[in-house]
């Protein structure tokens, strides 16, 4: 090992930089790290010469001695204890992979800690109908969800008695274990993170400290809320642990589907039959709607039906959809027109109808015969023949 040549064993020229000579050391050491070789012979050692060579080339006073001098001018202290005041290979690996993996761990860390913990958020699904949507409501829901246990006031121990300080992990949930260079943490296998444990556990929650309970709770839907919308009550969620805050309460809404209209957006659709007399000649009908303003406290609007109206016809009614969630404005209402062809005559309305029938040509149902134009070009264009329309 004391013949190798430290840029050699990096892969880097003599001219690297300090940002180069870091990111090669990264590459080698993942690549050789014995864990991630089956804990190969070869792997380790040439690990180590990696680890030797950044020890020394990594410092800028042993590096010059180095260059100068070549082994001979580090004198030996090439290995983890001479360079830049590392005591062991972990302490390169705090150096140089910190900035990558310092955060994950240190959260990590926290998360597993003994402390107190947050209670887990909740979720509540709850159907609505299309009225309360559009008015707002407000509501009762049943949630269970986890609540300190009485008897033992959460201390998961026996009335009477107390947890004790964990042995194996002195109280702190965590014990080390050596694993090659490194030294792995891993959760308390005595008292599973808890720092303690409990000889005698309360008979009403099993040692756990909570039990589940079914609260009843208002809540207000606002107004101009969709299906799939999401209502956050903070702090209503499952009771923490060791003192923890809860957690939150996320109620998710569906819209039952509604037997008058459908929702497009902001928008109401709905579609209203219309007798063909008033389609034909024009007029007025009503139509319903969620809105009870200005229609002297009746959810009903008045529509215009033009002369000649057709089933698809659509006439949009200004301020009479849904509002949203900020209130500020609200859609419209579509109504669609399906016209309505009269049943159950009578012999005297039947006489009247073939009568208009007969009088009535092309100008009165141009896309009656503007299709059998159509049609008799087409019977034409096949058959070489004219059709007869």
């Amino acid at each position: 090992m004391a013949t190798q040549d430290y840029y050699q064993t990096l892969g880097v020229d003599r001219s690297v930089d300090a940002a180069a000579l870091k990111a090669a050391f990264r590459k080698a050491a993942m690549e050789h790290h014995p864990d991630r070789n089956g804990g190969c012979e070869n792997s380790a050692a040439k690990f180590k010469e990696i680890n030797e060579a950044y020890s020394v080339l990594s410092d800028p006073d042993k590096r010059a001695a180095y260059d100068r001098f070549g082994h001979a001018g580090v004198n030996g202290a090439g290995g983890f204890g001479g360079a830049r005041g590392f005591d062991n290979v972990n302490d390169i690996f705090s150096e140089v992979f910190g900035d990558v993996f310092g955060d994950m761990f240190n959260r990590a860390a926290q998360q597993r800690s003994a402390g107190p913990q947050r209670g887990a958020d909740l979720r509540h699904d709850l159907e609505i109908s299309l009225e309360q949507a559009y008015r707002g409501a407000e509501v009762e829901i049943d949630v269970a969800s986890a609540a300190v246990c009485e008897p033992c006031e959460g201390s998961g121990a026996k009335p009477g008695s107390q947890p004790t300080q964990c042995a194996t992990c002195g109280g702190h949930g965590r014990v080390r274990q050596a694993n090659g260079f490194f030294q792995v943490e891993r959760t308390c296998p005595r008292c599973g993170g808890q720092g303690k444990v409990i000889a005698e556990p309360c008979t009403a929650c099993h040692g756990r400290g909570q039990v589940r309970k079914t609260r009843r709770m208002a809540l207000k839907i606002p107004a101009g809320v969709d299906d799939g919308s999401r209502i956050r009550l903070a702090g209503e969620g499952d009771v923490g642990r060791r003192g923890g805050p809860r957690g939150d309460l996320y109620v998710f809404l569906s819209v039952k589907p509604h037997e008058l209209f459908e929702r497009d957006g902001l928008d109401l659709l709905c579609t209203v039959p219309v007798p063909m007399a008033t389609a034909a000649l024009g007029g007025e009908i009503e139509a319903p709607c969620l809105s009870s303003e200005a229609c002297d406290g009746q959810c009903r609007a008045s529509v215009e039906v033009p002369e000649g109206a057709q089933t698809g016809k659509t006439v949009r009614i200004k301020g009479k959809g849904m509002p949203d969630l900020q209130g500020r404005r609200r859609g419209d209402l579509v109504v669609e027109l399906f016209v309505e062809t009269p049943t159950n005559l009578t012999p005297r309305q039947k006489e009247l109808l073939r009568e208009l029938g007969e009088t009535c040509g092309e100008r009165q149902h141009p896309k009656h015969a503007g299709f059998f134009k159509k049609a008799k070009r087409f019977w034409t264009d096949l058959t070489g023949t004219e059709g007869n329309a």
